[in-house]
Formats: C-alpha cells, structure tokens, sequence
C-alpha cells in the first residue's frame, strides 16, 4: 500500500505559490513578506520557509541587495489563463474579520474553478478613492476582469464604462450600469432605525465613513434618514455628521457630539468604529444601553463575547460568493453581466440598546 505523506504548512504555502507564479498571478518583484503572508493568510515564518524551498527550485530569485525578491525569468507559467483583479478598499489585514473571510472564500473558490485571481497591490484607501488615480492603476495591471470591493460612486462610474467585466461588491453601485451584489443593507437600517425610534429616541446619530455619505448619502444611509423624517424627526448634519477620518478627527466629532444636547442613540458603521466609540463612552463615564443605545451596522466575530450582546445587522457571504462565481463564468465565455442582486439582511435586537431617556 502507498503511504501518504501529510504536507507542512510551509510545504502547502509553496505549492501555493508554485502555481500561481505558473498561472502569472506573481510576475515580476514578489509583494513584501508582510504583505504577502497576510494575502496568503500564513505566518512571516511559514512563508519565509516556503520561499526558500522555491528559490531552491529556481522560481525565484533574490536581488542583488537580498531586500526584495523576483520570480525568476526562467519561472514556467500557463498561458492563457482568464485574470481576475481583486481590488480592495483597504488591505486585507484591516478588514473585520467577515470581510475578511468573504473575501479569502471568494479567491479560494475562483481559483478552485481554474480562474488566476490576484490581489491589487493598491487598494482604494491607498488610491483616495479617486477616480483618476485608480484608473491610472488598474490600466497598468494585466487582468481581464476585476471585482471591486466597497467602491464610492465615481470609483464605481469609471469601472462601468470600461470595456472590461466588472463586478462590484458592497459600494455605490445602485443607479450604475455594473454587476453588483452586496446584502440589502436598507431595509435592514431601516428596520435599525424603527427599533429605535419605538425606543422613544429621536436624537439619533448614524456615524459612517465618507464614501457612505459623500456625495450623496448611500441607500442605507438614505433610508435612515428617511425613517426619522417619517417620524416627525428633523434629519439633518447632526444625523448624518461630516468628519475627518482619523483617531483625532472621532475624537473630536463625538466630543462635539456630546457636549451640549447628546444622541441618545448611535448607529455605528464598522467594528473598529464601534470599539473607539465604546472606548470614548466609557472615558465619559457613560453607560451602554441605560445612557446611550448603540447598534453596530455590521457583525463581527467579537461581539460572541460582549454582555450585554450587542444589537447589529447581519448577513449571510455565501450567495455573495455564489453570485460572484456566476459572473466570473459568464465573464471568462465573453457574456455580458450587469444583474444587481440584493441578498436579505437583518437587523439582531440586542442588549445594547434600550428606551431613551
């Protein structure tokens, strides 16, 4: 009988890398360690093991100053092999732990059905989320097609008018031409909102980042919005607060917040948000729910520890993925794809919020 020889992590990791330098997914000077182990979801020290068995091999090679490395000239690669890019709104490694697992899941299940996927080593963060300066970027990559993860509108706009297939994920990409799927995060913040407003709250404050309020607010943030008007709530910038995205510049907007007449209630996009929020209440000396509600516009993995359990919305990544590889097929059979899928979200009641008072 053949014995069967369990491979190492590292051994794993090489034969990883193997083909996809084959399959052209590396060409060219490697991403840096860090960068590359964070991509792979492995240690520094497991790929350090796995470049050196490949160097070994002669698929790659150091450069003169050994800081950086190359794929090798002489490096065999498949031809032909459809490219997908995938170009994300900020590195991997700061995504929450959701998206993070969506977005592995995606390039695993791509790859496991033949397609070369790859990561962008710009992401949207990186590039401003400027029009010109992405379509600059994206120009210069060799892809047939790209997914586009939490695009704002104008990011969005440049990608629908390329020749290229194209699909969105999360983003601005209601009223444009493009593929897209992301949960039905309106209804969901809208039935956030109504909870709330049951609650007896009025003064309400959704805090998000600016690509979900700028230039215009995103369906979400709309639909908020449209909530209190309907309650007899007059919406305005104390609601949907501008402010500038930086440790200092939170800071600075919930001190203003809360320094005369406070929101008795927060919506919060994002789990690092909703962390720094916790931190600024507890600085104050204010309890969660008996002085404010909070209600987390996301789920998170952490939250599976916090008493009381914390109100937020959820939503399923599976038919994201399964959406996603029906456009990748119909983009490698040269077929166009431009269907916008919205997948049901739901808004958890937790503990963390309460009647105002």
């Amino acid at each position: 009988m053949k014995t069967f020889r369990r491979l190492s992590i590292a051994q794993q990791t090489a034969q990883h890398l193997r083909d996809g330098i084959r399959q052209g997914r590396w060409k060219g000077r490697l991403p840096g360690v860090v960068r590359l182990s964070q991509e792979l979801g492995v240690s520094t020290h497991t790929l350090r093991a796995s470049l050196r068995l490949i160097e070994k091999e002669g698929l790659v090679e150091l450069s003169q100053d050994k800081r950086s490395r190359h794929v090798a000239a002489k490096a065999p690669r498949a031809k032909d092999t459809f490219r997908i890019g995938l170009l994300l709104n900020e590195p991997l490694a700061d995504e929450n732990a959701k998206v993070q697992q969506l977005v592995q899941e995606i390039r695993h299940r791509l790859e496991k059905s033949g397609l070369n996927v790859f990561f962008s080593t710009e992401t949207l963060k990186s590039l401003h989320h400027d029009r010109a300066r992405v379509a600059r970027y994206i120009l210069s990559e060799e892809a047939n097609a790209w997914i586009v993860f939490g695009g704002s509108k104008p990011v969005i706009e440049w990608f629908a008018e390329q020749p290229f297939p194209a699909l969105a994920i999360f983003g601005r990409s209601n009223e444009v031409p493009i593929a897209s799927v992301a949960p039905d995060m309106a209804t969901a913040a809208r039935a956030a909102t109504k909870h709330l407003l049951q609650l007896g709250h009025r003064r309400i404050v959704n805090l998000c980042r600016k690509p979900r309020r700028l230039p215009q607010p995103g369906q979400p943030e709309q639909a908020f919005l449209d909530e209190l008007k309907a309650a007899g709530v007059a919406a305005g910038d104390f609601n949907l607060p501008d402010w500038t995205e930086t440790p200092q510049g939170l800071h600075d907007l919930l001190s203003s917040l809360f320094r005369v007449t406070p929101p008795t209630a927060l919506i919060i996009n994002e789990v690092p948000l909703y962390m720094a929020v916790q931190q600024f209440l507890a600085q104050k000396q204010l309890r969660v729910p008996e002085d404010v509600s909070l209600i987390a516009d996301n789920a998170d993995p952490t939250f599976a520890w916090f008493l009381p359990s914390v109100a937020h919305i959820s939503w399923s990544p599976e038919p994201i993925v399964r959406r996603t590889l029906r456009w990748a097929t119909s983009a490698q059979r040269g077929r166009a794809d431009r269907s916008q899928i919205r997948y049901p979200a739901e808004f958890i009641t937790g503990g963390t919020t309460a009647k105002a008072r």
